[in-house]
């Protein structure tokens, strides 16, 4: 029999692991950057609306994104690249 203490860190696991997948909009953001050099990630989708800024830090808090470097021009967008992170969670192996 578990004790409360395994029942909820076994919760706490599988909430986890729910989180651990990216949803449909993070997949669609991060696919774009594996047609960019260097995985550079957009800042508009195929529709010239801007990324939603929810799903950018979302994609950087998982590890799946990071910043690249700051734009001069427009300084609150964030200018991102795909991680080894974020190839691996669509499937594709940059370890070469």
């Amino acid at each position: 029999m578990k004790t409360e203490t395994e029942e909820v860190d076994g919760a706490a696991a599988r909430a986890a692991d729910r989180h651990a997948k990216p949803t449909w909009a993070q997949i669609r953001y991060l696919i774009r950057g594996l047609k960019e050099p260097g995985g550079k990630l957009p800042l508009f989708d195929d529709e010239g609306q801007e990324i939603d800024i929810r799903t950018i830090r979302s994609c950087i808090a998982r590890g799946w994104a990071e910043p690249w470097f700051a734009n001069p021009v427009k300084p609150n967008w964030l200018v991102c690249k795909l991680t080894p992170a974020g190839y691996k969670i669509l499937g594709v192996d940059k370890s070469q």
